[in-house]
């Protein structure tokens, strides 16, 4: 007589594939709540659920806050390429501009605003990531009515994600 012993691993490897997607859903739903209570829900939606399972609204800011920088330390190659490639004469005073404002918030700005973030300073990383958004909307500024900026999407996509950032953090201090 042959034992069924093959039932009870599959009813157990049944129950730690749900519970291993319980956190998934779990991160899905906070996700969802926290980018409704942004300013760009689809962009802020898009930017973290392909993260690792993320259970507090801290992990969210921490990862939105990262994806800032990696986005404008991407925005500052791509205007140190643009200008190391000879652009137009008439664009490169405006792309020598954005490399001054893009700098520091590069180097300095986001980098201190992980660390304080890191620290429960949220009102520092809050200030941070405006200033952040605010020099992505200054270097796209520094483009005349004439002179199509090569950098509008990027600065757009900088500028939106510091307001998703700062929007998250907002709910941080309210606690």
């Amino acid at each position: 007589m042959k034992s069924s012993v093959s039932s009870p691993p599959i009813i157990l490897l049944c129950i730690l594939l749900l519970s291993t997607s319980l956190p998934l859903l779990q991160s899905s739903d906070l996700i969802q709540q926290i980018c409704k209570k942004t300013p760009f829900y689809d962009l802020c939606v898009s930017s973290l659920t392909p993260q690792n399972p993320i259970t507090d609204v801290k992990a969210l800011a921490s990862t939105i806050t990262t994806l800032v920088l990696s986005n404008a330390t991407d925005t500052l190659s791509y205007i140190q390429e643009l200008i190391k490639q000879g652009a137009d004469t008439q664009l490169q005073k405006p792309l020598a501009n954005c490399a001054e404002l893009y700098i520091p918030v590069v180097k300095y700005n986001l980098p201190q605003a992980i660390d304080a973030l890191l620290r429960g300073q949220f009102g520092f990383t809050s200030y941070l990531l405006s200033d952040a958004g605010k020099q992505a909307k200054d270097c796209e500024k520094n483009f005349s009515g004439s002179d199509q900026s090569p950098l509008t999407e990027r600065n757009k996509l900088v500028s939106n994600l510091c307001d998703v950032a700062v929007a998250i953090l907002k709910l941080l201090q309210k606690g």
